[in-house]
Formats: C-alpha cells, structure tokens, sequence
C-alpha cells in the first residue's frame, strides 16, 4: 500500500501509516487500519486528523484506535505543556560537590 493517500491528508499522517504497515509482519493486515485511519479525515477534518497523528506519533501510539481515542477526547487541539528545562542552580535540598568530599 502506498502511503500517497495519507500524504494528502499531512505528512504526520503519512508517517503514521507508514509505522502501521512495518509493524505488521504482513503490510496487507494492516490496510483496514489504514483506511479506518484516513476515513477519521471525514469525521474530524483532514487537519485535525493530522494534529492527531502529530501527537500519537510523539507519545509513541502507532494505532487507529489510539488516535481516534486523541480525536474524541479533543487532546489534538489541547497545546501540549513541556515541563520547564531550566534547573534551579541553589536549592536548600541540592547540596552541591562539597557535600561529598
């Protein structure tokens, strides 16, 4: 199956077709998830079927189910919170490299 139909829809989407087709030892098992997948652009729109696939693909979800759980539950449209990166340099629980010496 080529991934041009999903391609149309966004490449996120194309990805996760993609990752379904190789993670069947047969591609073929795969294609009713595939198209269950690409028909989810009828219901909710070709662009929030993509924000889907985008947020499946980085929680690690390769299932139709999983993304029309995304879909349903809104979590496409929710802007995904990264937790902060920068790390407090004092702290009164940190104790530091003298604490070991």
């Amino acid at each position: 199956m080529d991934t041009g139909w999903a391609q149309t829809v966004g490449p996120h989407t194309a990805q996760l077709v993609q990752a379904l087709l190789d993670s069947r030892k047969h591609p073929q098992q795969a294609y009713r998830s595939c198209l269950g997948l690409l028909r989810l652009a009828k219901r909710y729109g070709e662009e929030r079927l993509e924000a889907a696939c985008r947020r499946a693909l980085s929680a690690g979800i390769h299932s139709y189910k999983g993304v029309e759980n995304i879909l349903d539950a809104n979590l496409d449209q929710v802007e995904s919170e990264e937790p902060p990166t920068v790390v407090p340099e004092t702290h009164e629980n940190i104790r530091g490299q003298t604490y070991y010496r």
